[in-house]
């Protein structure tokens, strides 16, 4: 029970949840928590506001409390609940499959001998989403069946995300109309708004990944908008990041090079799961964008964080390999990502299908005709071509006869060169994709050349430079378009943590203010600070500097030690003035890598897995066996890295490590100064400034005044 301060406290936070007030929510539930002892349910809504917040490692402990509770209260089914949920977590956020099977044997062992109930409707989701991640197709869509039968009864959204199982599973079978007739039954639950907010997040989230992995990306394009526009005002943990994954996605199909690139960034500064693994996804696709701007330096920089990561950069590094001049280096890559491919499941990627190799195929095509093997060059291209026809997807049949083409004119086969070409030209320009339809036109143009037309030649390159809207693209002889600079960026060495933006320009003044524009600008000791037809003044601070530093380049990132050391000019900041939320600690120890609380979270991670382990051995299965083993290596590996050999956790210290702390705390102290005194920017800022060690401003699509700073 609650006294009278804690039931009010708890009471707060439930409003602000049911507000979608997720931050305010988490920090008045972790208040109480550290007051009172939560209820199962409160427990429930503390992992609920957490995961909403972005902290999935809260989220997780949270929903493993909430079982121990009710283990210990005697109610089974709550928690069987709370033990899906921590499954359900784990799959989404960590793809770690031995702790995901312990916590729904947990669950199916307190549900024997019951009816059924929105438990099991969850944990047929789970087991949906784990088969289809370790390519077991058949199995994942049954149990996906069984989701969506138990689900429509008790539990709208466990049916939903059944729904996309189901699809998922019936494309990777083969039958690609009944799967999209399925995407658009999974989709009437999503737009109708019968779900909450963190499964309706789920839901887009899950059918993006799918159609994007399945190179359907006119659909994907859709719900990607539709995405879009429900995630402003809610926005939910990792999910937030995910969206700017594929939105950057679908911008460099489109050719927009430029803004994937800023997408990218702004994904990489806001997707850092509860494990490392998964970031390898933003920084992947970082270092496409790069390649197709032609910043190959920025392009293997990403590729090799993401293999760092845990992530499979492939064919990518193969092709920068390849336009470096690596051609041998290059071959042995893209052969050895195909005869080995990478056993670590992903929701991100399909499973290990033929529809995975695709891209592999693709881009062996191109490596092989430049080392000469046209007959490894022709196999893989007939694969790609049996993979394209069965998955019913254009842009898969464009690359198919980008390959196609590649082979024939190596071969000297110039008329089925070129009739390949013009094929790659007509389809990818009806995906919608400039920067292949450039690619495709160049290859056009060189069977042209071989066939002695030279004026046919000279027009299609034309074409192809006004094709992209960034040339500069160039990789090699067949795929050079035209030159222009591309501004080359950096990964932070020795980090996994993404890449550092090159510095702005001078920060930007005006003098009179206008109708239009919103002020953020320093006058002697105070800020004048005007917003909506709002004005404030504050005395200086340190964090209104680095405010006004973001505001100024809305979406462009900063690197904390860019604003750290250029933010803010000692000479001009008002002597005496205190900072509170500053002290000079926060440039000394920046604190342990992993606290407490995640290393006690990795060592429950390990022991579930050492229990998989085990029973995998006992029952003979080869393939469990090496999945758990991976698994127990790569948490041993995060620890290591954060344990020193006499076991004491090891200090971040780094000079950017100590700027994210302080610039962080400044940032922060300045925002809850604003917002106390004007609450409408403060809860705009809120929502747009983006902290850590990238910080950025990303204003959503309603705010279309610019800043005077």
């Amino acid at each position: 029970m609650y006294d009278a301060a804690e039931a009010a406290l708890v009471e707060q936070a439930r409003g602000a949840a049911s507000s979608g007030e997720w931050p305010q929510a988490y920090d008045l539930l972790v208040g109480a928590d550290s007051r009172v002892r939560l209820s199962v349910e409160d427990l429930g809504l503390l992992a609920e506001a957490a995961y909403a917040a972005g902290h999935i490692d809260a989220t997780i402990e949270a929903w493993e409390r909430a079982h121990a509770e009710a283990m210990r209260l005697g109610d089974p089914i709550a928690a069987a609940g709370a033990a899906a949920r921590v499954a359900l977590h784990l799959l989404m956020d960590t793809a770690l499959m031995a702790p995901i099977r312990g916590w729904v044997k947990r669950a199916e062992r307190l549900l024997v001998g019951y009816d059924e109930t929105s438990v099991h409707a969850w944990l047929a989701v789970i087991k949906s989403y784990e088969r289809l991640m370790i390519g077991d197709i058949r199995a994942a869509n049954e149990w996906a069946g069984r989701a969506v039968a138990v689900g429509s009864a008790c539990n709208p959204a466990a049916a939903a995300l059944g729904r996309v199982a189901e699809a998922h599973a019936v494309i990777l079978e083969g039958d690609v109309r009944r799967g999209l007739e399925l995407v658009d039954e999974a989709a009437v639950a999503t737009v109708s708004g019968e779900l909450d907010a963190i499964s309706t997040g789920m839901v887009y989230c899950e059918l993006v990944c799918m159609l994007q992995g399945l190179a359907q990306y006119d659909l994907a394009e859709e719900w990607t908008d539709a995405m879009e526009r429900w995630r402003h005002g809610n926005g939910i943990g990792s999910i937030h990041g995910r969206c700017r994954v594929h939105r950057a996605e679908i911008l460099r199909l489109r050719g927009s090079s430029a803004e994937a690139e800023r997408v990218a960034l702004a994904a990489c500064a806001e997707l850092r799961p509860y494990l490392r693994r998964e970031f390898g996804w933003p920084l992947t696709e970082l270092g496409r964008v790069r390649f197709q701007m032609g910043d190959l330096r920025g392009a293997e920089e990403a590729f090799l964080a993401a293999r760092e990561a845990g992530w499979d950069p492939e064919p990518g590094l193969a092709l920068v390999r390849l336009a470096q001049g690596e051609v041998a280096l290059a071959s042995a890559s893209i052969r050895d990502a195909l005869e080995h491919p990478l056993t670590v499941p992903s929701r991100e990627l399909p499973p290990n299908t033929d529809l995975r190799r695709a891209p592999l195929l693709a881009a062996r095509v191109e490596i092989e005709v430049a080392a000469g093997d046209l007959v490894g060059a022709r196999d893989a291209a007939d694969e790609l071509a049996r993979v394209a026809a069965r998955f019913e997807s254009r842009a898969l049949a464009a690359g198919a006869a980008m390959a196609d083409g590649r082979v024939r004119l190596a071969a000297g086969e110039v008329a089925g060169a070129r009739q390949a070409f013009q094929t790659a030209v007509r389809l990818w320009s009806l995906v919608g994709a400039p920067y292949e339809v450039a690619l495709a036109r160049t290859g056009l143009a060189h069977a042209h050349r071989a066939a002695g037309d030279e004026a046919g030649a000279h027009l299609e390159l034309g074409a192809a430079s006004a094709a992209v809207e960034n040339p500069g693209a160039g990789r090699q002889t067949d795929r050079t378009v035209s030159t222009a600079g591309a501004m080359p960026r950096k990964i932070l060495a020795g980090s996994p943590t993404g890449p550092v933006p090159s510095s702005p320009a001078g920060e930007r003044h005006a003098g009179d203010r206008k109708s239009d524009l919103n002020t953020f600008r320093r006058e002697g000791d105070y800020w004048s600070i005007s917003f909506e037809d709002h004005f404030i003044a504050l005395r200086d601070l340190k964090g209104l500097h680095y405010l006004a530093r973001l505001l100024a380049h809305p979406g462009r990132e900063f690197h904390v030690l860019d604003l750290a050391s250029s933010g803010v000019d000692p000479a001009a900041t008002r002597p005496g003035t205190h900072d509170p939320e500053l002290s000079p600690s926060g440039w000394g120890d920046a604190g342990a890598l992993l606290d407490a609380q995640a290393k006690s979270a990795y060592r429950r991670r390990l022991a579930e897995i050492d229990e998989d382990l085990e029973e995998a051995r006992l029952m003979s299965d080869t393939g469990r066996v090496v999945q758990a083993e991976a698994e127990r290596d790569f948490l041993i590996r995060e620890m290591s890295r954060a344990v020193g050999l006499s076991g004491r956790g090891r200090r971040a210290g780094s000079a950017s490590e100590r700027a994210r702390v302080s610039v962080t705390r400044a940032v922060r102290h300045a925002m809850v100064r604003i917002g106390k005194y004007d609450p409408t920017l403060g809860e705009h800022l809120e929502r747009a400034i983006r902290t850590g060690t990238y910080c950025v401003y990303l204003p959503d699509s309603r705010i279309t005044n610019s800043w005077i700073t």
